[in-house]
């Protein structure tokens, strides 16, 4: 297995003290080659994306800043602050190759998959004749 599990792992606290889960919405496709993860950051600055792989478990940190100073909010539906997913990754994934790109708010990783664990055909021999 490539992806062995997700864990949506930053919780904060609203201000009347009830627990709040903010995670990072993500997709995840595979093709022969590689891992697509892609994250949804909407308006945070590609320097405050932090990522680390650490064994298993590769970590994407984020930072929404702050709404505007002096504003009053009528409607506040995007979190803001410090955001933190960790996607705990296979045997079969190549983590010294790992790139990333953040593009339109969207943040891709390609995971490359290790030679062995790409699929391949086995050849069929025919074996000699009965006598």
């Amino acid at each position: 297995m490539l992806l062995t599990r997700t864990i949506p792992f930053d919780i904060s606290r609203t201000a009347a003290g009830a627990a709040q889960q903010r995670t990072v919405p993500m997709d995840v496709s595979r093709t022969d080659g590689e891992l697509l993860v892609q994250l949804d950051l909407p308006g945070v600055r590609a320097d405050s994306i932090d990522l680390e792989v650490e064994r298993d478990v590769l970590t994407v940190r984020a930072q929404r800043p702050s709404r505007r100073e002096g504003a009053s909010p009528v409607v506040t539906e995007r979190p803001t602050g410090a955001f933190t997913r960790r996607l705990r990754l296979g045997q079969n994934l190549d983590t010294d190759n790992i790139s990333a790109d953040y593009t339109d708010g969207v943040l891709t990783l390609r995971l490359p998959v290790t030679e062995k664990a790409k699929p391949r055909k086995i050849l069929v021999g025919q074996g000699g004749t009965a006598a």
